[in-house]
This record gives C-alpha cells, sequence and structure tokens, in this order.
C-alpha cells in the first residue's frame, strides 16, 4: 500500500521522513516532520522548483516548511529557496557570505548546465542566504523531534553541512549526506572542491551516522555504511590522501 508520500513522487525513509530525486539534475531533496516543524533539506535549482515542493510538502502534511538546511552551494541544491517565504534557513558557516558574493556565478553556472536563463537570474537575484550558521553541531528543535545539523567538511566544497535524523523505536539514523557523498555517478571534485580533505570529511560523516545508519546521497540511491567507506577509500587513492587507519 503506497503512503501519502509515495503517491506524491517522494521516497519514504522512515516516520515523518522523506526524500525525493528531483528531474534534470537528480539532485536529492529531503524533508523531516516534527510536531510543530517541517524542514527540507535542499531547495531545487529554480523558484518554480522551490514552489512545486513547498506545495507538494503542504499537500502530503497539511502545513508548510518552517526550516530550511541547505547541504552545499551548489545551484541545484539552492537556487529555490526564495520560493520558502519567511522561513529559517540553515547553513554551514561561511554559506550566507560567498552566495551574497557569488551570485553572478551560481547564475552561470545554472544556466551553463541547463537553467533557463531567466529563470536562473530571478532565482540568483532572490537568493536567501542562511540566517543561521553551523560552526560544529547544531540542534534544531522541530516539536517533539530533534535533527543534528552538523559542518563535516571541506569536502565536496568549503560548506558541506549533514543532516542526521536520529532513530525511532529501533529504526536507523538517516543520514542526508549532500554531494559528499554521491552514488549515481563518481562524486564530482569542481573547482571549488577540496579533495584532500575530503576524506576526511566522510571519515566524520561516519562518526556523526554510525555503521547502522542509512546515507542519502546528493544525487542516487540510499546507501550504507559500507558504501561511504568504499567511496571514501577510492577518493582517498584518486586524491593521494593517506588511507584511513
Amino acid at each position: 500500500m503506497h503512503t501519502a508520500w509515495e503517491e506524491a513522487g517522494w521516497e519514504r525513509l522512515g516516520d515523518g521522513v522523506a526524500r525525493r530525486r528531483m528531474p534534470g539534475w537528480d539532485e536529492t531533496i529531503g524533508v523531516i516532520a516534527g510536531t510543530t516543524g517541517v524542514m527540507i533539506i535542499d531547495t531545487g535549482a529554480t523558484l518554480r522548483d522551490g514552489a512545486q515542493l513547498r506545495r507538494t510538502i503542504r499537500g502530503v502534511l497539511g502545513r508548510d516548511v518552517t526550516h530550511v538546511a541547505l547541504t552545499h552551494p551548489h545551484f541545484d541544491h539552492v537556487l529555490g529557496t526564495a520560493a520558502f517565504a519567511g522561513v529559517e534557513v540553515f547553513g554551514a558557516a561561511g554559506l550566507g557570505d560567498l552566495l551574497r558574493r557569488g551570485k553572478d556565478e551560481l547564475r552561470r553556472d545554472a544556466v551553463g548546465q541547463g537553467v533557463d536563463p531567466d529563470a536562473a537570474a530571478e532565482a540568483a537575484d532572490l537568493l536567501v542566504a542562511p540566517h543561521h550558521h553551523v560552526h560544529g553541531q547544531l540542534t534544531v528543535e522541530l516539536g517533539e523531534r530533534q535533527v543534528l545539523l552538523a559542518n563535516v567538511g571541506p569536502g565536496h566544497t568549503a560548506h558541506d553541512l549533514a543532516v542526521l535524523v536520529p532513530g525511532r523505536q529501533g529504526s536507523p539514523e538517516i543520514v542526508f549526506c549532500g554531494d559528499l557523498v554521491e552514488e549515481s555517478g563518481e562524486p564530482q571534485a569542481g573547482p571549488d572542491a577540496l579533495p584532500q580533505q575530503w576524506p576526511g570529511a566522510l571519515d566524520r560523516l561516519l562518526a556523526l551516522g554510525g555503521e547502522d545508519a542509512v546515507y542519502v546521497p546528493g544525487h542516487g540511491a540510499v546507501v550504507d555504511a559500507a558504501f561511504v567507506h568504499a567511496q571514501r577509500d577510492a577518493l582517498a587513492a584518486r586524491f593521494g590522501v593517506a588511507p584511513a587507519p
């Protein structure tokens, strides 16, 4: 029997936790629902994406998103943020300054990857920078549910944020990884990556979730700790970093 999430095109990961792989760039969007708050993890590549996500979540839950967590500053993960008016936005320390000064670069990158130029310009002009900056770890209350935001980078970028959803009633922890972990292809190390530090970021990610957690990549299918360990070792070999102890 399909749940309301699945009927709306999402994959249910646990009680009040779901994710959606977006068309186009296959970026993962997460949602976590508590009794008094709803957090979305990343917001899509355009304001239209963000608005559609907002409507879908409201349709399933009957209430609006209250918190946004941005995993890193790439266009397909942040440009829908302005569609969530009045929402508290969280990001890794330094992300706000980067987004404010890098709007033109973000717009160019989006257009270069196939976003309509007008849609990219509109989203960049209205881009919302984080109101809350995560230096180490920060707990966010969504009513009875606590969500842990962890600045585990740098790695894929200089501003990588992971989101841990503690397990309930014997269910495993769920870790939203952003693009620190990718399943649908080799992890992308662009000009803003810090490849020498990326394996260390995955070590911190694994310490955060543990061996029994469910790990949700920024692109691709849900994976387990063994996959993250293997990707960590592959990145270390690729970039000449010492293996994990």
